[in-house]
């Protein structure tokens, strides 16, 4: 388990564009060493905001796109191509953009394809994905993934992990069918805590007034049921993304003053 660090940024453009070019680094810095990287997505504002910010900055090039393999951290299970699944948006935001390798792109599956409407056997088939993508060197069922990025929503829930539900709770799947999400759409799929764990990188991503309290709560010392951020945390780093307004409820004494 890593120690959160948290970084502010005087507002939620700069943060995302901050964010890109961390990432950036971070995706050149794994390929060099290693011949290639893998990166687990999130949607919302704040993943599709950096994703946008990625997409235009001139560094971009700087990443060998066909040597990259995308990720999700969760999905809205509706039917391919609609606005609101995160892969339609991530499409959108960066990924038509730049020469991936379509085999390394690991959408989560979509209603109404292989698996009908059964969003557990679709989280199952991710799982069974992620297994083969993963290594004897990942001493697990899923890859040790470069950074894997998550917005923190208002309730403190990250991916598709809700504060109370069995999601949550779950310890020995990767990947989840979520029933009853209390936001729509209330079906999804989702990565699970020890999933999430299995990161180098954990980066949590927060702007906005509507996070200030979730953030607090996340980094108070909140149990991880209570506030699914809190459980989230990469085995080399843990990193807090956020802007001034979600930082505002938040102790100084937790990141230094040149980072605002």
């Amino acid at each position: 388990m890593s120690t959160p660090q948290l970084v502010v940024h005087r507002d939620k453009e700069l943060m995302a564009e901050a964010a890109a070019a961390r990432l950036i680094t971070k995706v050149v810095d794994a390929q060099a060493s290693r011949g290639s990287a893998s990166v687990v997505l999130t949607g919302g504002r704040n993943g599709n905001g950096l994703l946008a910010a990625l997409a235009s900055s001139p560094a971009r090039d700087a990443i060998d796109w066909s040597r990259l393999d995308l990720w999700w951290g969760d999905e809205r299970f509706v039917p391919d191509g609609d606005p609101e699944r995160n892969h339609t948006q991530a499409r959108a935001a960066l990924l038509d953009a730049v020469p991936l390798d379509p085999g390394r792109v690991h959408a989560m599956p979509a209603a109404g394809g292989a698996y009908g409407n059964d969003a557990d056997a679709a989280a199952a088939a991710y799982a069974a994905e992620l297994a083969r993508a993963a290594g004897p060197e990942d001493h697990g069922p899923v890859p040790t993934f470069d950074v894997l990025m998550l917005g923190v929503g208002p309730d403190t829930h990250v991916a598709s992990l809700f504060p109370e539900l069995p999601g949550v709770r779950e310890t020995e799947r990767m990947v989840v069918g979520v029933h009853g999400a209390p936001k729509p759409p209330p079906t999804r799929i989702s990565l699970t805590l020890p999933a999430i764990r299995a990161a180098r990188e954990v980066w949590l991503l927060a702007a906005g007034e509507d996070k200030a309290g979730a953030a607090k709560m996340a980094l108070s010392g909140a149990g991880e049921v209570q506030a699914p951020a809190a459980g989230a945390y990469g085995r080399a780093r843990t990193l807090w993304l956020l802007d001034a307004a979600a930082a505002s409820q938040l102790p100084r004494s937790l990141y230094p003053p040149a980072s605002a």
